[in-house]
């Protein structure tokens, strides 16, 4: 017996919260050190602002879409686990972060959202404001979905996957590839779109974790991250480079006698 369309879709929307739920909740260990350390370090809070966005955007379409349940649950959720992030940045960050977070919070969560939210609610009505939503959420995936082409860069440049985990890239590709079936069988292209993006930029990382996860440690020097408050991080010569140096220096000593 064939499945039908809707069964599929639901099948993929299901196993998209499930994944998207483990996403949301990765950055818990870098809040939980931030908590431990009562400083935000030099972690950043755009992304999670971006992500709120986002939540709130998908959140809006599905609710105006109507019978979207399954992007319902995991926006309502990703919306109140970045609005916690987020509070617990702003509690912990120091004074110029703090401002810097809050203006872009004011800015994009609340002045672009509220901008976007009365001109479709007053200006579009029916399928337009759907179609008019739907193609801004596509604009704002596409965005979040790049911005680790900086970290695909910095690999590249560094021969070194520190900071692309294997298991973070696996498991955005996996989401991507649910949510394009949701999509697909819902027939959303503004669902479907963004997550072919999705997909293409978490198999290049993937792809570059298998080539540089054991790339030339040589070639870099080590980084010891200093104690103090400023975070400072200051470059070690490796053991047997300081040895080479002895060496020589050693030998021209000699040279003089």
């Amino acid at each position: 017996m064939a499945i039908s369309h809707a069964t599929l879709a639901f099948g993929f929307g299901m196993l998209g919260n499930v994944i998207s739920f483990m996403v949301f909740l990765a950055p818990m260990t870098t809040f939980y050190r931030i908590y431990k350390k009562k400083s935000t370090e030099q972690f950043q809070s755009l992304p999670y602002l971006v992500a709120l966005f986002s939540s709130m955007l998908w959140l809006y379409y599905a609710l105006v879409k109507t019978n979207e349940f399954l992007l319902i649950t995991i926006n309502s959720f990703g919306c109140l686990v970045e609005i916690i992030y987020i509070l617990l940045y702003i509690t912990y960050a120091p004074k110029d972060a703090r401002k810097l977070t809050l203006k872009l919070l004011l800015a994009m969560n609340m002045g672009s959202f509220g901008l976007i939210l009365s001109v479709t609610h007053y200006a579009m009505h029916g399928a337009l404001r759907v179609q008019v939503l739907g193609w801004i959420c596509v604009s704002i995936s596409v965005s979040v979905f790049a911005a680790p082409l900086t970290i695909v860069a910095q690999v590249v440049r560094t021969k070194s996957v520190e900071f692309m985990p294997f298991n973070l890239s696996f498991t955005l590709t996996l989401s991507a590839i649910m949510w394009f079936g949701y999509g697909l069988f819902l027939k959303d292209i503004c669902i479907a779109l963004p997550n072919v993006l999705g997909f293409v930029l978490g198999l290049v990382q993937m792809i570059l974790y298998g080539i540089y996860r054991n790339g030339n440690k040589k070639a870099t020097l080590k980084t010891v991250v200093s104690s103090l408050e400023n975070g400072e991080v200051f470059p070690v010569q490796e053991d047997h480079e300081i040895g080479n140096k002895n060496k020589e220096e050693k030998n021209k000593s000699m040279e003089t006698v």
